[in-house]
């Protein structure tokens, strides 16, 4: 009597399959995403607060002998590293007076000390404030003073960058303290020593136990794409929020994960390390991205689980082919930025890798997520999602840099297909928790009264669109979209037509200032492939076959490395303020002559055609 049920079954399935080609997959996140939420309502209401750290410690409880870490030939236990992090919470205990609530500054490199040093940090309830370990002088200074620590942590190899800013550290009575033995510097007191003394026992939970999920766990500072980066502060919910995405992604325990990218960042560090520590999982840590040990390493250490950002996968894609390229046991890449070019390339070359695309913000309080694996979408919609994070995409005027508005004073949703700013609903459930020390830039990133009066959202600064499936695409970052001849160019669009040129490896397209001219006109730096020079004709090829004459970029510079943050993204506001002059700029420039239809090297004289408007743009 079942079989009929059986068959009817199977014939429901069937059709739904045909009609909804994603519903199973929305089903799958959806149970997860549930289950995350359930977990998530758990801890907001356990007393004492459960944290990341409590979930570490049942980790390291349960299988204290299992490799949490391997780093440069050395494997450390999760046992290990719970010990050695008792240890540096006693040294600083001693050392410094810590208090529950008191902020502390790392600056250190990508190496386990940095994740047992935060631990042992959390331990004692102290937020801490992750500095980038690229930044220098004016910069590190600006980051530092932003977050409100009065400890700063470094290692012996960032110690030159220290002592430049160690006159103005004293000044503000900061305590600077080096993981190292010893250290000629007077300022600089020597920390190991007597972290090797100090007791391995454990800490009692009593030290942290004002923490909820809505205390400061950390500040993370922004890439600084648009200028000086900020400090956002990180939530102990946020954490739990972000650790959690391994979950839906469906990586357990038995996994392994490759981090590579820089612990200074929520990527690296709340994403995937923290979400390793949430599963009780092992990582293999890189002191930096490498391209040419990226699958050696994977295969070495049975890697099933990478992560990426930005322009990463791009580099592995511009590695020399090699005969065991399929030889390996990744099964699942998580990260941000990946262009749809890099994305087909890198399954064609490297196997059935499945891409977990995941669109967020350091500070922001949406996370959208390609569960489904469809090249170039950084997200999907769904009722779940919607009811998680309510937003909304609304139209945007790029010229003045706001969002439109209609008589009632509200902002107007866009069609389907159509760009539009992501914005998204401030809730208990999503909150934003603004920047350390910035009320002013908190305020800059909130809208008011956008789909009724009183409502409050999140101003993301992202360009998206949805289609009629509900993916989500990333068109632009507002300030890098411009407007010339009265439209709107997509920059990413446009870099992803130059790289088609068989001599461009890389593109970051901009707008710049024309004399005399409303907008911005498109220009482009660019670099070549090895041993190519700039082909100017099959480059004027692509951009006229492909992108309408408003979004071609009419000058070219070409550089020997484009400049990147230290999460690959690239920067655009110093080459918007160098323009295109070629009295003022040593790198090659071409300019697209549509009477010769190629790019010709532009000469004082063409410039100075153009700034006198002999030249029509």
């Amino acid at each position: 009597p079942l079989c009929p049920y059986t068959g009817l079954a199977l014939i429901v399935l069937f059709l739904l399959r045909e009609r909804f080609p994603y519903f199973f997959q929305d089903c799958a996140y959806m149970l997860r995403r549930l289950r995350v939420m359930i977990r998530m309502n758990k801890y907001r209401k356990s007393k004492p607060f459960y944290s990341i750290v409590d979930r570490f410690l049942d980790a390291a409880s349960r299988h204290p002998s299992k490799v949490f870490i391997h780093f440069e030939g050395r494997a450390y236990s999760y046992g290990e590293v719970d010990k050695q992090s008792n240890k540096v919470a006693r040294a600083l205990q001693a050392e410094v007076r810590l208090q529950e609530g008191d902020s502390v500054a790392l600056f250190l490199a990508n190496e386990p000390s940095f994740v047992w040093t935060w631990l042992g940090l959390a331990k004692l309830g102290c937020p801490a404030a992750l500095l980038n370990f690229n930044i220098r002088s004016k910069s590190l200074l600006h980051c530092f003073s932003c977050c409100g620590a009065k400890v700063l942590l470094t290692c012996p190899e960032l110690q030159d960058a220290v002592e430049e800013i160690l006159p103005t550290l004293k000044e503000q009575g900061i305590r600077v303290f080096i993981l190292s033995d010893s250290c000629s510097v007077p300022d600089i007191a020597p920390l190991s020593v007597k972290i090797s003394q100090a007791s391995d026992e454990p800490l009692s939970p009593a030290l942290r136990s004002n923490a909820t999920i809505r205390t400061t766990a950390l500040c993370i500072f922004t890439s600084g794409t648009t200028g000086l980066s900020k400090a956002a502060i990180i939530t102990h919910g946020k954490i739990w929020g972000a650790s959690s995405l391994l979950i839906t992604c469906g990586v357990t325990a038995d996994d392994i994960i490759y981090v590579n990218l820089p612990l200074y960042h929520v990527a690296g560090f709340v994403v995937g390390t923290m979400g390793a520590m949430e599963r009780g999982m092992t990582v293999i840590l890189k002191r930096r991205f490498s391209a040419s040990q990226f699958w050696d390493d994977c295969r070495k250490y049975n890697v099933t689980v990478v992560q990426y950002i930005g322009e990463t996968l791009h580099f592995l894609c511009n590695t020399p082919k090699k005969d065991n390229e399929k030889n390996h046991k990744v099964r699942l890449a998580i990260g941000n930025g990946l262009r749809s070019d890099v994305w087909s390339e890198f399954l064609n070359r490297f196997g059935d890798i499945k891409v977990r695309e995941i669109y967020g913000a350091t500070e922001g309080n949406i996370v959208l997520m390609n569960y489904t694996s469809k090249i170039g979408a950084v997200g999907r919609r769904n009722i779940l999602h919607q009811f998680m994070f309510p937003h909304a995409f609304i139209k945007f005027d790029v010229e003045k840099e706001e969002p439109v508005r209609n008589s009632d004073g509200l902002c107007i949703k866009v069609s389907t297909g159509e760009t539009g700013l992501l914005v998204s609903k401030i809730t208990q459930r999503s909150p934003f928790s603004g920047y350390a020390g910035n009320k002013q830039q908190t305020e800059k990133k909130l809208l008011r009264d956008v789909l009724k009066k009183g409502d409050l959202y999140f101003n993301t600064g992202d360009l998206l669109r949805f289609d009629e499936e509900n993916f989500v695409y990333f068109q632009d970052r507002v300030g890098d979209t411009f407007r010339w001849k009265g439209e709107n160019v997509a920059t990413s669009e446009v870099a992803d037509i130059l790289t088609m040129a068989h001599c461009v490896l890389e593109a970051n397209v901009y707008g710049v200032k024309v004399e005399g001219h409303e907008g911005r006109i498109g220009m482009a730096a660019i670099t070549l492939k090895e041993g190519e020079d700039f082909d100017c004709s099959d480059t004027y090829k692509q951009v006229s076959n492909h992108v309408p004459a408003y979004a071609r970029p009419r000058f070219i510079r070409i550089q020997p490395c484009l400049e990147m943050t230290g999460t690959f993204k690239m920067k655009k506001v110093k080459l918007v303020e160098e323009g295109f002059n070629p009295a003022h700029i040593e790198d090659q420039l071409y300019f697209l002559d549509t009477d010769r239809r190629t790019y010709v090297p532009l000469t004082e004289e063409i410039y100075r055609a153009i700034s006198s408007s002999e030249i029509k743009l």
